[in-house]
């Protein structure tokens, strides 16, 4: 009886810091703040574009990690079925390897299931839609040896380095620009070197240097600054169902695709 007296005791006041920090705290300081308000901003059009989901490119998406079906690509939409909860899953853009580039796409959330919205919204936690757009994948080599723009269901919440529009564990955005799940998100994405800006349903949330990052920042053991200047794109499958649509790449004036090196070779 005592133990299970402690044990609610603990759950009780788990619960109630969650609640604190993630919501009523949060809420005071910001809830009633203005914010900027975004929207997705249109398929871009003129010379220099490649249709990544074109009928021509649609097949030189691949899941190069197993055999496992995890995505289609049908009607210029890549829709990523959700299944990879115990082992992270990619859809890997194969044609072929972008250095320097702009980069378009847009995307669509699936509402996370009610218990799972329940508990993000206690701990504050990323039980909710979860993918990412890794960039740079050296080929043959995992997703993770590139770097991860974060795809999120955290509409509403404060900006953070593991949030929709941070460079994954990072880098913050300025602000948290993710619309409602359900709703299409944009991203414009410019790889210039070591340089890296992050562009939300129109807001500009980063603009960084790798160079910068000499040391291991977060979680990750290889410092940002010798990263590879060329790579695959990824589009990662973390369990949650979501679609892509409009993935544009426009190299750098002058710019082809090239080999991959390494920032630290130059």
């Amino acid at each position: 009886m005592f133990r299970k007296l402690v044990l609610a005791a603990l759950v009780t006041a788990l619960v109630f810091t969650g609640l604190l920090y993630g919501t009523v705290w949060f809420g005071f300081y910001e809830g009633n703040r203005p914010r900027p308000v975004g929207a997705p901003t249109p398929r871009p059009e003129g010379e220099g574009w490649i249709d990544l989901l074109s009928a021509e490119n649609a097949p030189n998406w691949k899941n190069l990690k197993s055999d496992k079906e995890l995505f289609t690509v049908e009607d210029g939409v890549l829709h990523i079925f959700g299944r990879s909860v115990a082992s992270l899953g990619y859809a890997t853009y194969t044609g072929q390897p972008f250095g320097d580039y702009d980069l378009h796409l847009e995307f669509r959330l699936s509402p996370p299931p009610r218990w799972s919205a329940l508990a993000a919204l206690i701990f504050n936690a990323q039980l909710r839609c979860n993918s990412g757009v890794f960039l740079r994948v050296p080929e043959g080599e995992s997703p993770l040896r590139g770097f991860e723009v974060q795809v999120l269901g955290d509409h509403g919440w404060p900006p953070n380095k593991n949030g929709t529009g941070s460079i994954y564990d990072v880098v913050s955005p300025m602000f948290n620009m993710a619309l409602p799940s359900g709703e299409w998100n944009s991203y414009d994405i410019s790889l210039r070197g070591t340089k890296v800006t992050v562009t939300v349903n129109g807001w500009k949330v980063i603009d960084t240097d790798f160079a910068q990052m000499t040391m291991p920042i977060g979680k990750f053991g290889t410092p940002y600054s010798e990263l590879p200047l060329s790579g695959l794109i990824a589009l990662q499958d973390h369990g949650g169902e979501l679609w892509y649509r409009n993935i544009l790449v426009r190299p750098a004036a002058g710019v082809e695709a090239a080999e991959i090196i390494p920032a630290a070779a130059l």
